[in-house]
């Protein structure tokens, strides 16, 4: 039998960091996780696979809480439902594997210069090599703190969110 996949601290610790994340680092994530190659996410493909006891493609709370005790957690973080609210985007009450690769990333990974690229040319869809309200509407589906995102995201205050702003906020913990 293949050994078993290992759930390392930082895993819990990455899925509790991301649950506080705007919605656009949310969905920048989600864009650099579904780009990654293989050998980046292995370790994260196996230990989802794992996870996932009844093999349907997504994460409950049971599995993950289930997941953490076979791992040697004595104390299954209490805040695990609100981790998982948080974690899953579309919320539909579980996580698949995308938003658990994008929750879990470590931030050496997301924050690689081809990764913010590869995710910022996602929302700045005219490639004007700027992020307006208008792309970030579009990729993030009229959400009403949208302007709120944009401003805390802009520091130069141009209405646009450019690549080094975009990378700053990929950057921040």
């Amino acid at each position: 039998a293949a050994p078993a996949a290992q759930l390392q601290p930082n895993v819990v610790e990455n899925l509790r960091r991301f649950r506080a994340q705007s919605r656009l680092k949310k969905a920048a994530l989600q864009i650099v996780a579904d780009r990654l190659e293989e050998g980046q996410i292995k370790a994260l493909r196996d230990l989802f696979l794992e996870l996932d006891t009844d093999g349907d493609g997504t994460l409950t709370g049971d599995e993950i809480s289930k997941g953490l005790q076979k791992a040697g957690f004595t104390q299954v973080p209490e805040e695990i439902k609100q981790i998982l609210e948080g974690v899953d985007s579309d919320g539909n009450g579980v996580i698949n594997y995308t938003e658990f690769l994008a929750a879990s990333l470590d931030k050496q990974i997301y924050t690689q210069e081809d990764a913010c690229w590869a995710a910022f040319r996602v929302f700045d869809r005219d490639g004007d090599g700027k992020i307006s309200i208008e792309e970030l509407q579009h990729v993030l589906k009229n959400d009403p703190l949208l302007g709120e995102e944009l401003q805390k995201f802009d520091k130069d205050g141009d209405g646009n969110i450019d690549f080094q702003e975009f990378q700053r906020m990929m950057r921040k913990k």
